[in-house]
């Protein structure tokens, strides 16, 4: 029988030891992957999202036996501010702290603007930018106590930029941009930083599953939907890892980037250099 070995990263990179970390929506993708790298890095993980319970409590497991730290996971339904606040309260009590908080849940809709179905505005708003105002402020208080707080709103080039029939998405993470810039500014002098990060394409199950649909629906093979559909306002021609975006979350997450607040990082291979 194959027994897994523990991998356990060296005393020396684990830069967020004795830290709490709490990153929506992170059963999957990119928040799964910060989830993965913050914890090779020694914070215990509290992980929130969508997904069948059985698979969640693996991958749960599984980040805590392969990192040796605490995974835990909330439920919390990010449309409603009580399930929030029931979220940061019970992380606070169960583990005396919150440090850091990775706000990365989101969803995408794609319509014109005349068509843009206002259910679909509504939900997209509330969870792309209202999510992230509940749990800002109901985190600082714990933050202030302890003197420190890395706070890191997953935004998105989208957040710099505007596209054709992305109203909803655009609009929320542009305002993920203001309310980062809102949350430095008043929370400067008290050990605590805010920061966006604006990753162009990712490479995710969800892209994957997007290119074979596009190659589908223009009759063109994958290599032309990666290089003239989807990348095309990335100069870098390819998307960008979980794993890219994980290590600069930890990066600001630690007491090297004390002096980086207030601002947007594109991870976007040059997209909004243009």
């Amino acid at each position: 029988m194959n027994v897994p070995v523990k991998t356990q990263p060296s005393a020396s990179s684990r830069v967020l030891a004795s830290k709490v970390a709490l990153v929506t929506g992170s059963t999957s993708g990119i928040g799964l992957g910060i989830a993965r790298a913050l914890a090779a890095s020694g914070a215990d993980i509290v992980l929130n999202g969508l997904g069948v319970a059985s698979e969640i409590g693996r991958v749960r497991e599984q980040i805590a036996a392969e990192f040796g730290v605490k995974a835990s996971y909330s439920p919390a339904d990010m449309m409603k501010p009580k399930s929030i606040a029931e979220m940061i309260a019970a992380t606070i009590a169960q583990a005396g702290r919150l440090d850091i908080l990775v706000n990365n849940a989101g969803i995408q809709h794609v319509a014109p603007l005349d068509q843009f179905p206002v259910e679909k505005w509504d939900q997209i708003l509330t969870i792309n930018l209202s999510s992230a105002f509940h749990t800002t402020r109901l985190a600082l208080p714990a933050m202030r106590q302890n003197g420190f707080g890395r706070i890191i709103n997953i935004a998105s080039a989208h957040g710099l930029v505007g596209s054709p029939f992305k109203a909803a998405y655009v609009t929320a993470k542009h305002g993920i941009v203001g309310l980062t810039k809102v949350t430095a500014l008043e929370t400067a002098e008290q050990g605590i930083t805010c920061n966006a990060i604006c990753p162009g394409y990712v490479y995710t199950p969800l892209v994957e599953a997007q290119i074979d649909g596009q190659a589908a629906a223009h009759g063109i093979s994958r290599d032309q939907v990666i290089r003239d559909v989807l990348l095309a306002q990335q100069p870098n021609k390819r998307f960008a890892t979980v794993e890219e975006v994980g290590a600069l979350t930890v990066f600001l997450s630690s007491e090297a980037a004390g002096s980086i607040t207030g601002v947007a990082l594109p991870v976007d291979g040059g997209w909004t250099a243009h």
